[in-house]
Order: structure tokens, then sequence, then C-alpha cells
């Protein structure tokens, strides 16, 4: 199999309005590391534990060992076991990098990207799934790549979720017998610019490409410091992990759009919880409702939750309702109403951090230059991190993000 006709294949069966960045992203495969095994792999390439082991490599681990063990028991076509291949990902924004990111700093992890001709020789395997998993079928090449093309939508998730199986699903493998030569080592994606720094140095004889990507590593593409405790933040406030999440909602239980839409498809309890408050009539403008749930979304998006370390032990929801009706315009008072309820009760109810979204600026039609300075007029003074997502709606002009126009 030719590179190009690689490249036909995985492209055969995609959506036509896919984005260039997803396509793209099949074209190449990944694997996850700790920054100070760099120089060591791009001298020899990255080697399948087998290798490490017999030859005592000295390297630093990310993955927990007890999960890692496991790959010994498992056993690919050719009747070797998984311990004996180097394994890349698919998609390496995925459970296994986040539990990852969880118990080790991002500025220390990297992704080096593996360009796809890796997979012309017919000796790899592809897994449909995590290998170590008996649900994940292990193929043999050409199988697995047409397999990997079907799973086109799965491994382009945001969000994943065991009950449908996409969290084993998107951290499909191409397993590679022995090592992945240096020379199809590309470039190297890190989560911030401080981080790239760092891994050109470590680098620098190389002359490898260092790429910064937050997201890839669930981090916010931008934040900007307001008070000591206050941060406006853009990206995905999901991926926060901050203790209280806050959804702007109706009082009439239609969560059909935007972010309200995002949480019921993400937390489903939270759902059903919102909508037995407006069934009951409890919900209503000026007084936001917290779901203080018991179970954390480090539980729902990192690979095998049980073995964390260092997750949060809780994710809770603040119910802010912006409106009385869907259809409705936001109502500015009615916010400022629930600021004030917000800001007299977050000690009493027992918030630790706070992410919370630009209330009212997208469905709900209201603008940043009135909602901002608003809503950190109220929680600045709060003794607790807050993140104040911006509006993704809306283009807010840089003076708008200032500590001058926010907080007057």
């Amino acid at each position: 199999m030719t590179d190009r006709t690689l490249h036909t294949i995985l492209e055969s069966e995609q959506a036509m309005g896919e984005s260039v960045m997803a396509r793209s992203r099949r074209m190449i495969l990944f694997y996850i590391t700790h920054i100070e095994n760099v120089p060591s792999i791009l001298e020899r390439g990255i080697l399948c534990h087998e290798i490490v082991e017999r030859e005592g490599i000295q390297y630093t681990p990310v993955y927990d060992p007890r999960i890692v063990a496991r790959r010994r028991e498992r056993k690919a076509p050719d009747g070797r076991d998984l311990w004996s291949f180097a394994n890349l990902y698919f998609q390496p924004r995925n459970p296994m990098l986040y539990k990852v990111l969880l118990e080790q700093s991002p500025e220390n992890i990297v992704i080096l990207a593996v360009r796809a001709d890796i997979l012309n020789p017919k000796d790899v395997f592809i897994s449909t799934g995590n290998a170590a998993s008996l649900q994940s079928e292990i193929l043999v090449r050409d199988d697995g790549v047409k397999a990997i093309t079907r799973m086109a939508d799965v491994l382009d998730l945001e969000w994943w979720s065991r009950e449908d199986g996409s969290s084993r699903k998107i951290m499909a493998e191409c397993l590679v017998p022995d090592r992945v030569p240096p020379e199809y080592i590309q470039a190297i994606y890190v989560a911030s610019h401080e981080a790239a720094a760092k891994a050109r140095e470590a680098t620098e004889q190389w002359g490898i490409q260092i790429i910064p990507e937050p997201h890839m590593f669930f981090r916010p593409s931008r934040v900007v410091q307001v008070t000591p405790n206050m941060s406006l933040v853009q990206g995905d406030m999901f991926f926060s992990r901050m203790h209280t999440l806050t959804v702007s909602v109706n009082c009439v239980g239609v969560m059909g759009k935007g972010l309200a839409s995002s949480a019921k498809y993400r937390f489903p309890d939270v759902y059903v919880f919102y909508q037995d408050l407006c069934r009951k009539k409890i919900l209503r403008i000026g007084k936001p409702y917290l779901y203080k749930r018991e179970s954390s979304s480090d539980d729902l998006l990192a690979d095998e939750p049980a073995t964390l370390t260092n997750g949060n032990p809780e994710t809770w929801f603040l119910l802010f309702p912006t409106k009385h009706h869907w259809r409705e315009q936001s109502s500015l008072p009615g916010i400022e109403q629930g600021l004030q309820w917000l800001q007299s009760k977050y000690k009493e109810e027992g918030v630790k951090s706070l992410a919370i979204p630009a209330l009212g600026c997208g469905l709900g039609r209201l603008q940043w230059r009135d909602v901002g300075p608003l809503i950190c007029r109220y929680l600045a003074s709060l003794d607790i991190p807050v993140w104040l997502y911006l509006p993704a709606e809306q283009q807010v002009p840089e003076e708008m993000v200032s500590k001058e126009f926010l907080l007057g």
C-alpha cells in the first residue's frame, strides 16, 4: 500500500463538510510522552515496552504502570503480545491523555506526530479502540484502515462516553512491531508557548517543528487575568475542571441550543434535574439553583477513573435563569439579580471555584459590552477562582477585555 493509496482510503468516506484540520489529523498518528523522553526517542525511535525493558533504557513514565502492564496479556493476530508493539493513537485528544494531564504537569507532556506511512508495512495492526480492551478488535493493516475510516465521527468527538463505547473507540491504535524509527516523527505538539520554548531547547540539535496547540491538551486558547482570582477565558467551559460550572437556562425546561444543549448531551443527569425544577416551578429569574452532584467530570472523561490520584471529587452545576421562555431575549436586570444572589450565597452554598459564560450573549441576544462589566462588577470580589468565558458568538474588541473596561 503506497502512501498515496493510504491517503485515498482515509479520505474516501469522509463527509463533504468536514474541516481540513479534521481530515489532516487522520493523515498522521500520535504518541504521548514526557518531554524528558524526547531526545532519546529522536535518537532511537519510539520503542515498545519489551525493548525498553530488555535493554534497561531509562525513561520518564507517564502512564499508570498497572494499566500498561495489562498489555502483556493481550495478543495481536500474529501471536505477539502488545508489549512487543509501539502504540500510536489516531486521535491523541482522548481519555488516556486526559488522565495523563491530571497526574502530570501539562508543560511536561508532549505529543509526537508520526507520518501516516508508518502504516505501509504489512506487519502493523490496527485496533478499533483501546487495544488492551477485549471489546476492541485488532485487525490486519488493510482491514484496520477501512475500519478507521468508518470510525471518522468517533475520532472527531469533542466529548466521549463509556455508555456508548466512544471513550474506548476514540483510543483506536496503530500497533507497530518493535519500534517506530525516528525519521517518521515529523512534529511535536505542546500545550503552550512556554512548553514550546522548553521543547525547542530539548530538541535543538534535531531542528524538529514544535507546535503549541492548547486545545489538543484540553486547555483554553486564551486566558486574560483581570484580578488575582478572576480571569477571562476562551475555550470549552466543560473542560475547565472548575468545581462549579454555570449554565444559562430558561424557566420552562428547554435545553434546545447553545451551552445548555451541550450540558444536556454531556451531563444527562443535569438535564433531568433541571426539568424537575421547572416542572415544580422552583426555578425563576433572579434566583439561580445549585445542582450539587456527587460525581465529577473527571470520572466521565479520564481513562480508568478509579485509578485517578488527582481528580476532582465532584462537579457541580449552577443553573442560572436568564429568561423565562426560551423564545425571549435574556433579561439584563434578571441576570443582575442572579449575580447578586450568587455574590451573597456562594460561600454559604460551598462553591469552591466557578466557571461562568457570558450570560445572555448567545441566543439571549445581549452584548458583551453590557454583560462583561456587569458580571465582573459582582464576581471580581469573590475570594475563589472565577473563570469568565468570552462569548463564542461575538467578536470581542481588545479594549473590552481590559481591566479598565471591565472594572471601570
